[in-house]
């Protein structure tokens, strides 16, 4: 079965001679797919490979205007995949850009850290980057529907969005694949780009924080528990957001003495790792975890959203020392937007200190009877 994907309709578009289309997320979300099906209708002669094969990185790292041209000639598209692997790609980039400026480029992969740092600087204005996600509500609604989206719901909740996952009927498959994708692929650019390891020490820092979602995370304990630095421990959590298992959210202050500002949140960009970390594919009836798998579902699915129609947003959550709080806090251009994300609806007292600190401020519960206007 095929997702339709958001940027289908744009892609062509988007795509353009002298300039490089960046197509970057986790593993598994679709990109090569996503790409091949641009390329089935491509009209003209197009290069595809892959930063993996030695001899492409060879001519790219060669930094040879010569060899770059002389292997390029001839083609009005070059397609390149997993293009993290290949040395100082980004220049190799701009070197064919500026003379070859009629071929167009497309280079997808798996680590923000090597392709927005590597390609971003040379290529700076002449770069056009998406981000890919697993499937959105927001894509599965458009194609699907939403009685198919509430159907559905326990199921993401559960296994999450990862296109393979949701076309397995079985749910023995779809714990099988996670659990394959959390031991085997989860964590390779962080192994083969950052030469760590440990794998099994990220692998418990997950854990840890899978237990913590919509709490506030210490740097301290967490070192403490896994008998790392602190220092390491943010290193690690930081590689961990740039390729795409988690997203840091910090605590949100305008310097008023009762806000706590200096710890952070961290959430799982699909439900289904976060649970074969924890190794729990339960129903949610027999779960005492639903309001976090509530909250991490939703603050994903609004950050696919967001990213998708290019809301640009700064996530925080809100907390006082006296236990009032905000789940998730959106800063959009120059208003305050508060969100209670919650399984159940309910009737729940306005954070007051909220209000009258910030006076444009809103405030709003997204529940399961009213999430769908929220994340699509």
């Amino acid at each position: 079965m095929w997702f339709n994907r958001y940027y289908e309709k744009q892609f062509r578009n988007l795509l353009k001679a002298g300039n490089v289309l960046v197509v970057y997320g986790s593993r598994r979300t679709g990109k090569t797919s996503l790409i091949q099906k641009f390329l089935n209708t491509f009209v003209g002669r197009y290069f595809q490979g892959t930063g993996e094969d030695m001899l492409l990185a060879d001519v790219f790292a060669s930094q040879s205007v010569q060899r770059l041209v002389s292997h390029f000639s001839g083609y009005d598209l070059v397609v390149i995949d997993e293009a993290q692997y290949i040395p100082d790609i980004g220049l190799g980039l701009k070197m064919l850009v500026d003379h070859m400026p009629s071929v167009s480029i497309i280079a997808s992969g798996s680590s923000s850290f090597d392709l927005s740092n590597k390609i971003g600087e040379p290529l700076t204005g002449r770069q056009k980057i998406l981000l890919l996600f697993p499937i959105s509500v927001l894509e599965w609604q458009e194609q699907f529907g939403t009685m198919d989206v509430m159907q559905k719901l326990e199921d993401f909740l559960v296994f999450g969005m990862f296109p393979e996952v949701l076309q397995m009927p079985n749910i023995q498959d779809k714990i099988e694949y996670l659990n394959t994708l959390r031991d085997f692929y989860l964590f390779k650019d962080v192994l083969i780009l950052e030469n760590i390891r440990n794998a099994a020490k990220l692998t418990r820092l997950l854990q840890l924080l899978a237990y913590q979602i919509g709490k506030h995370v210490s740097l301290s304990e967490l070192a403490g528990q896994l008998g790392l630095s602190k220092q390491t421990v943010e290193r690690y959590l930081d590689l961990l957001e740039k390729v795409f298992i988690i997203k840091r959210v910090s605590g949100f202050s305008r310097n008023l003495r009762k806000e706590i500002t200096k710890s952070n949140r961290y959430y799982f960009l699909d439900n289904g790792i976060r649970n074969a970390l924890i190794n729990n594919f339960n129903s949610l009836s027999s779960r005492d975890d639903v309001g976090m798998l509530w909250e991490n579902f939703i603050f994903a699915e609004r950050l696919k959203r967001n990213t998708y129609l290019r809301r640009f947003a700064n996530y925080y959550f809100w907390r006082t020392y006296s236990g009032q709080e905000v789940d998730l806090v959106e800063e959009e251009g120059g208003r305050l937007n508060g969100y209670e994300l919650t399984w159940k609806p309910k009737r729940k007292r306005l954070p007051k200190l909220w209000l009258e600190t910030y006076k444009n401020a809103t405030f709003e519960i997204i529940h399961s009877q009213n999430f769908l206007d929220f994340v699509t």
